[in-house]
């Protein structure tokens, strides 16, 4: 049975990562903007933070708010890229060219 986790995201323009507050601390994922593409760079944890089904779920809504904007993804961190082998329906979201 899977739990449904409510999370509020924010976007940290000024930051420039998703943000999101958990009870150990903040969770962000760092991002950089370039010709309608991101590019997803870090994902920040607090010290000893391993919950990945939060992280994916994070992942998740970052990936929704892609689509929303109609960009395309750019997996810099390596566990971003391994998110988007787990979860092979957000390949669509890589440009063209680009395989995971």
């Amino acid at each position: 049975m899977e739990t449904t986790v409510t999370m509020e995201i924010k976007d940290n323009t000024f930051a420039r990562q998703f943000e999101t507050v958990v009870p150990e601390g903040m969770l962000a994922v760092e991002y950089s903007f370039q010709e309608k593409k991101i590019f997803l760079t870090k994902i920040n944890t607090p010290e000893g933070y391993d919950n990945q089904s939060v992280i994916d779920h994070l992942l998740k809504n970052i990936m929704e708010i892609v689509v929303e904007k109609k960009f395309r993804i750019m997996p810099i961190s390596p566990k971003i890229a391994s998110f988007i082998k787990r979860n092979p329906k957000y390949k669509e979201l890589l440009p063209p060219g680009i395989r995971i």
